[in-house]
C-alpha cells in the first residue's frame, strides 16, 4: 500500500495552527436541580479513578470523573428515589441511593475486580483478529441503531509544559446518525466559553482545528474507516491479554500494534469487548510517532517556515455506554504533545493538547429533530474563536459537565479574579 494512499484514510488526528502574533434545540436540562460532588477511588490504594461512569438509573442522564477522581452530578430535584450506578473498567460496579449522597465530597470506593468473578467462566476464542472483525459485524445488534440526540460537554485545553495557555468549554448538541448508515454525525453548539493567554506563547499561537469532532470521530464503532478499514486492518498484528471485567460482566481485551515491516505510522492500543455480546465497551489506544516526519504531516496544518514541530504522543480513549441491552458512544479523550522547535533557538518548546467530550444526556430522535445546515458546527471548526470569553459560577446551569482538574480549577480561578480587578477599575 502506498504512502500516500494511507494518508488518505489517517483522518484520525487533530491539526494544529501555528501563527506569529503581532505579525499577520435539543438541550433540556432543567432550572431545579441540585448537585452532588465528590471523589471516586480505589478501594484499596486510595488512588483516584480517573474517567469513572455515573449514570442515573431509569435515566440517560450521566457524568465521568476527572483526572483526579473528582465529580460533578447535577440532578433535577423532581427526581428523588432514584440511584445512581457507579462504573469503572475492571472494577465491580456500585448502586447508591440518591439519599446516600452528600451535597459535598461525597467518597465512592470501588472495589477491583482484576481476575474473573466467581461463576463467570471465560474461554479464549482461537484467534484475535477473528473475535475484531466480529465486533465490527456486529454493530447492528449491540449498539442503539436508531438516531439520537445527545447533550454533550466539550472541553480543550492548551498546554505549555504545565502552564495553561488556552481553554475552551462548551455545552453542545450531537445529532448521532444510526451506527449502520455511512452519515456523518453533525453537531451545533448551545453555549460555550474560553480563556486564552497568548503571553505564555512566546511567538506562536497554537489552536486546534475540529474542537468536538476530535473527539467525536474516536467512535470506533461509527468510523472504522479512520482506523481499521478493510485494508488497513491486514497491517495489524492482534493479541489476546488477561481477561477482565465490567459491570460483573467477562470482557475480553485484545492488544493490536501494527505490523514489524509496515513503516507509515500505525495506531497501537487495547480493545475491551463483552465476551458474550461481543460488543466494543472501551478501546485505548496510541498512534506510533517514531516517525517524526510522517507524523508531522498527519497534524500540522499551517506553520512558519523556520519552525519545526513534532508530535511525542498521540493517546486516544473512546468508552461506551449500556442501556437496556444496547451500547452507545459516551466519552472520548484525546491527548497530544508536541515538541516545537525553532532554528537559531537553543531551546525546544513543549505543548500538550487535550480534548475530550462526555455525553451527559440523550434521547431518540422519534421526531427526526434537524438543524439548518448554516446553524451546524464545521469540522474544521476552532472552538476557541468561536467562544465568548469566561463568565460566572453558574455558567453552566442545571448541565452536566466534567468537574476541572487542579490545574485547569487554578486557571479558571485566576481568570475569575482578573475579571473581578477589571469590574473594579
Amino acid at each position: 500500500m502506498k504512502t500516500t494512499n494511507f494518508f488518505s484514510n489517517q483522518k484520525l488526528t487533530l491539526f494544529i495552527c501555528l501563527f506569529f502574533i503581532g505579525f499577520s434545540t435539543f438541550i433540556y436540562a432543567q432550572d431545579n436541580y441540585r448537585e452532588y460532588s465528590g471523589v471516586i477511588i480505589d478501594s484499596q490504594t486510595s488512588k483516584p479513578l480517573v474517567f469513572a461512569s455515573l449514570a442515573v438509573n431509569n435515566s440517560n442522564i450521566s457524568t465521568i470523573s476527572n483526572k483526579d477522581g473528582e465529580f460533578l452530578l447535577k440532578i433535577p430535584t423532581d427526581m428523588k428515589d432514584v440511584k445512581v450506578t457507579v462504573s469503572f473498567l475492571g472494577y465491580q460496579k456500585k448502586v447508591i441511593p440518591l439519599s446516600a449522597f452528600k451535597s459535598k465530597i461525597t467518597r465512592i470506593l470501588l472495589v477491583s475486580s482484576i481476575t474473573p468473578l466467581p461463576g463467570i467462566k471465560i474461554t479464549l476464542p482461537s484467534n484475535a483478529k477473528t473475535l475484531v472483525l466480529e465486533t465490527f459485524k456486529k454493530k447492528a445488534e449491540n449498539y442503539i441503531n436508531e438516531p439520537l440526540l445527545m447533550t454533550a460537554f466539550y472541553r480543550e485545553t492548551i498546554k505549555k509544559r504545565k502552564r495553561n495557555v488556552s481553554l475552551a468549554e462548551a455545552i453542545v448538541n450531537v445529532f448521532k446518525q444510526p451506527y449502520t448508515t455511512s452519515k456523518k454525525d453533525y453537531i451545533s453548539l448551545y453555549k460555550a466559553r474560553k480563556s486564552t493567554d497568548y503571553t505564555k506563547l512566546d511567538t506562536l499561537a497554537l489552536k486546534l482545528q475540529g474542537g468536538p469532532f476530535n473527539a467525536l470521530y474516536i467512535d470506533l464503532m461509527k468510523y472504522p474507516e479512520y482506523m481499521f478499514t478493510d485494508d488497513v486492518i491486514n497491517l495489524y498484528t492482534f493479541s489476546f491479554e488477561p481477561s477482565t471485567t465490567i459491570n460483573e460482566r467477562a470482557v475480553y481485551v485484545v492488544a493490536f500494534k501494527q505490523r514489524e515491516e509496515v513503516k507509515e505510522p500505525l495506531y497501537y492500543g487495547k480493545l475491551f469487548i463483552d465476551s458474550k455480546t461481543l460488543a466494543l465497551t472501551s478501546a485505548t489506544y496510541k498512534l506510533n510517532v517514531e516517525n517524526k516526519e510522517l507524523t508531522s504531516r498527519l497534524f500540522v496544518k499551517k506553520k512558519p517556515k523556520d519552525v519545526f514541530v513534532y508530535p511525542t504522543e498521540a493517546a486516544y480513549r473512546v468508552d461506551y455506554r449500556e442501556k437496556n441491552g444496547k451500547w452507545y458512544y459516551g466519552y472520548s479523550n484525546v491527548k497530544l504533545t508536541f515538541k516545537i522547535k525553532r532554528k537559531r533557538k537553543l531551546f525546544n518548546s513543549v505543548y500538550s493538547l487535550t480534548s475530550e467530550m462526555a455525553v451527559t444526556d440523550w434521547k431518540v430522535n422519534t421526531t427526526k429533530e434537524k438543524v439548518k445546515y448554516k446553524e451546524r458546527m464545521r469540522p474544521s471548526i476552532i472552538i476557541s474563536d468561536e467562544a465568548s470569553g469566561f463568565s460566572d459560577p453558574k455558567f453552566w446551569g442545571a448541565y452536566n459537565v466534567i468537574e476541572p482538574e487542579k490545574s485547569i480549577e487554578s486557571a479558571i480561578n485566576k481568570i475569575k479574579r482578573q475579571l473581578k480587578k477589571l469590574n473594579r477599575n
